[in-house]
């Protein structure tokens, strides 16, 4: 089974934390710097679902779907139409083969 390609239609930018030295061995600041800008599929929670995870103390209000990849984890943060949300959660892959696509649960930072 294939991924729907129409199914993801948001464009989101993946960010990391950076730091380090410059080339004289100074201090570069702390930034979040652009990763990698992907094509996703971004669903926000339903009412009820938002609910529910509020009762359990989370603070997930989004999935965020994309093609399957192993370098984005929960040191990164996503860019969507402007809002930056954090990544609370690793990977979840697709039902199928595992090699598809993969989830990710959001909150708001």
């Amino acid at each position: 089974m294939t991924q729907n390609a129409g199914e993801l239609r948001h464009r989101i930018m993946v960010q990391h934390f950076t730091s380090g030295r410059d080339e004289d061995g100074y201090p570069i600041p702390e930034q979040w710097t652009d990763y990698v800008q992907l094509w996703a599929k971004v669903t926000h929670l339903s009412g009820k679902d938002l609910i529910a995870a509020q009762a359990s103390q989370s603070k997930v209000i989004a999935r965020l779907k994309i093609r399957y990849r192993e370098d984005i984890d929960t040191t990164m943060r996503v860019i969507y139409k402007g809002k930056t949300y954090a990544i609370d959660s690793q990977a979840l892959e697709d039902t199928n083969t595992g090699y598809e696509s993969v989830t990710f649960l959001l909150s708001t930072m």
